[in-house]
């Protein structure tokens, strides 16, 4: 369900916010909030939930591994945005799932009309690194 509400948003993202996403702001168009769900000391998975406020979105970006890796999308709260280079944008709600093969440049955010948030998964791999690109283009982003 789009919602431009903060705090009706709150109430949906059962997951919670988390802290501004400041160590890959660059790499953002808009504010994002980074809710780390396991203990990296812990656990050999990444797991996170990430909101998107209204209009935020990554960049264009790359998973790379030489053997697995990849991401997992697992959208819990508001409605966002998820695109593959030469495929068309793909509307995300609550419960829609987005298995992103290894080497797929792609990007996800959120609708420029709702909070989003998503549970990301980093898919454990060899040789496995993130490649940040360029923006998504903004013209582009506005026609979806």
């Amino acid at each position: 369900m789009k919602t431009l509400n903060k705090e009706e948003f709150e109430k949906m993202n059962i997951f919670g916010t988390g802290e501004p996403n400041d160590g890959f702001a660059q790499y953002f168009v808009g504010n994002s909030f980074l809710n780390v769900l396991v203990d990296p000391k812990t656990s050999p998975l990444f797991l996170a939930n990430v909101t998107f406020e209204p209009g935020c979105r990554n960049h264009w970006h790359i998973h790379h591994a030489s053997k697995g890796g990849g991401q997992i999308l697992i959208c819990t709260a508001g409605e966002g945005w998820y695109q593959e280079e030469g495929k068309p944008a793909q509307s995300l709600t609550p419960g829609t799932v987005v298995v992103i093969p290894a080497e797929t440049k792609h990007w996800h955010g959120a609708k420029k009309d709702s909070w989003f948030s998503h549970i990301s998964l980093e898919v454990p791999g060899e040789n496995t690194s993130n490649e940040w690109l360029e923006p998504v283009d903004a013209d582009a982003y506005e026609a979806l």
